[in-house]
């Protein structure tokens, strides 16, 4: 009789994300041993693997990739996890099935551990960054261009308040695009054996480094 833990299905899809997002290496840093590592990197498609790590070898990793120039985002979620995400220059522990140590480590906790948030992590935060200068160009324009119009006596007093005003609007209506971010992402479900179990491995251990 032989087991074997299965690979996550939606791993394969995550990773792919985060090769459309620009990311520019990708490795699976594992303490499995290296023909269950190199088995897992090859069903999800992850062509660097370091495999049989302990917690400080992780962290070795993690300072050689910075050492190189990367700016280094660590996933994990378990106890040996943790030092390599207080290592790099950010953690993300996968807070729904990881450890309170890793969540602590971590720079961002994501509370659900469906691994296909990993990119829509990166394309959220890119995305918040481009609508946090749009609304600095928008409220630098009205504020100036209120200030110039009352002074050359253009407009009164309180239509520049008023353009102020609706300055502040247009920053919040433009912020509120962000609400609904991710509700695309339905919640993944494993498919069902014969016997009405499903089956899972807990996600792999990647070191991800943002272009």
């Amino acid at each position: 009789i032989g087991l074997q833990d299965q690979t996550r299905l939606e791993a394969k899809e995550s990773l792919g994300g985060l090769i459309d997002s620009d990311i520019r290496r990708i490795a699976m840093v594992s303490g499995d041993r290296e023909p269950v590592a190199a088995r897992v990197a090859k069903e999800i498609g992850c062509e660097e693997v370091v495999a049989e790590c302990l917690p400080q070898n992780k962290v070795e990793y993690v300072h050689k990739m910075k050492a190189k120039g990367y700016r280094v985002a660590v996933v994990g979620d378990g106890v040996n996890d943790a030092p390599a995400l207080a290592a790099g220059d950010l953690g993300i522990a996968m807070g729904a099935a990881g450890s309170e140590v890793a969540i602590q480590s971590a720079t961002i906790a994501l509370m659900n551990n469906d691994l296909r948030r990993l990119p829509f992590l990166i394309r959220l935060s890119r995305q918040t960054r481009s609508v946090i200068n749009q609304n600095f160009l928008f409220g630098v324009l009205f504020v100036i261009g209120g200030f110039v119009l009352a002074a050359m006596a253009f407009i009164t007093p309180i239509l520049a308040a008023v353009l102020h005003v609706a300055g502040s609007l247009m920053v919040v209506f433009n912020s509120f695009r962000l609400v609904r971010a991710g509700e695309e992402l339905e919640p993944f479900e494993q498919p069902v054996s014969n016997e009405g179990t499903a089956s899972a491995e807990p996600s792999p251990k990647q070191a991800a480094q943002p272009a």
